[in-house]
């Protein structure tokens, strides 16, 4: 009798877990069939929303690919796709609602469930993460590249991955726009130790920071102006006010004895969620053990090996994570600050490795499954 995987999520996740099932396992599984579930049909290579949203850098097609043709290449009857919204999923009956939109709901059963359903921006306006459909993506990129080339001041709070590079990519377009980064923290990416060096590298550019206080209230003013009251009293008044902190797993539709107290995914060293059977998490909707492209791809590439041994009747194995724990931030288009484990790496090296292009080359490999 045939097998039936469902994956939710159509991002760096779920796109490589169904890839990498239906190049690998389908072959041998003949009667196995993968549902992938976006809510957008194009798949969003956000690592480079921070240049994107400079405008005129980065065009939507290199960064922004529909996801159904990379699935056409597979034998009929083994992937479908599917646009909609996950609502809500039964243990019992091993079935998951999706909301389809304009064709009403519809519900799948599963022999296998892979969320990979990520997490959402603080702000959904904001195009750090894809968090509606790919109208809307196009909507919040294009407006935030707008507010940017028009604005002579910018505050960005959260002094994160995400923040970091957008203030040096903000700074390094525009030298003569002010960019105030705001750290909740004393120092920048949470004290990892190449903090230092990422500071260095957007002070050379100018960029202005305030550290150990926290954005309390933004509140948009009626000149197009915001205000942005800080949490030791020091107000702003800003052309445009980019929030980069904080992120919610996408979870609520799911049981809550799945989520642990963070309302992450809870799962074991196999990645299977520890309340369910043949369930399995990757990626944002999991962080552990932080959120990271090299984390979700070791992720990935465990859970469907796991999925293949079980099919086979199997134990599934450990899922190990990248070999080595790699963290690059590029401050700008031309330098950057990293480590490779403990160890630095230099600027420049950082700019070749990440920097230089953002990695935008892999767009089109992430929907049409070379990349694995």
């Amino acid at each position: 009798m045939g097998k039936t995987i469902v994956v939710l999520g159509g991002s760096l996740g779920g796109l490589a877990v169904t890839h990498r099932l239906l190049k690998y396992t389908q072959p041998h599984e003949e009667d196995l069939k993968v549902i992938l579930v976006s809510k957008n049909s194009h798949f969003y290579w956000n690592i480079a929303s921070v240049r994107a949203i400079v405008p005129n850098l980065i065009k939507d097609d290199q960064i922004i690919a529909a996801i159904q043709p990379g699935l056409a290449q597979y034998p009929r009857g083994s992937v479908e796709f599917i646009v909609g919204t996950a609502t809500a999923v039964d243990a019992t009956s091993r079935t998951v609602q999706v909301d389809t939109g304009a064709d009403g709901l519809c519900v799948l059963t599963y022999d296998h469930l892979v969320l990979a359903t990520g997490a959402n921006s603080s702000d959904s306006n904001l195009p750090w993460k894809a968090c509606g459909s790919h109208d809307e993506l196009l909507t919040n990129l294009h407006r935030t590249a707008k507010q940017v080339g028009a604005a002579r001041h910018i505050v960005i709070a959260g002094a994160g991955a995400t923040g970091v590079e957008v203030a040096g990519e903000i700074r390094f377009a525009f030298p003569k726009t002010t960019v105030v980064l705001i750290s909740a923290d004393a120092s920048l990416l949470g004290g990892d130790s190449i903090a230092g060096s990422v500071e260095r590298e957007l002070r050379r550019l100018g960029v202005e920071f305030r550290k150990g206080v926290r954005a309390e209230e933004a509140t948009p003013l009626p000149d197009g102006k915001t205000r942005v009251v800080l949490s030791d009293g020091e107000e702003l008044t800003t052309d445009l006010y980019l929030p980069s902190m904080g992120q919610s797993p996408n979870t609520g539709f799911l049981p809550t004895e799945w989520l642990n107290e963070h309302r992450y995914a809870d799962v074991d060293t196999e990645m299977r969620v520890k309340a369910a059977e043949n369930v399995w998490a990757v990626g944002d909707v999991v962080s552990k053990p932080r959120g990271s492209i090299q984390n979700t791809d070791a992720q990935a590439a465990g859970v469907a090996e796991n999925i293949d041994l079980v099919l086979k009747g199997q134990h599934p194995q450990y899922v190990r994570g990248p070999a080595v724990d790699a963290f690059l931030c590029s401050t700008g288009r031309s330098r950057g600050a990293g480590r490779l484990g403990p160890v630095p790496i230099p600027s420049l090296a950082v700019w070749a490795i990440k920097g230089r292009t953002l990695a935008v080359e892999r767009t089109p490999k992430y929907v049409d499954g070379s990349m694995w």
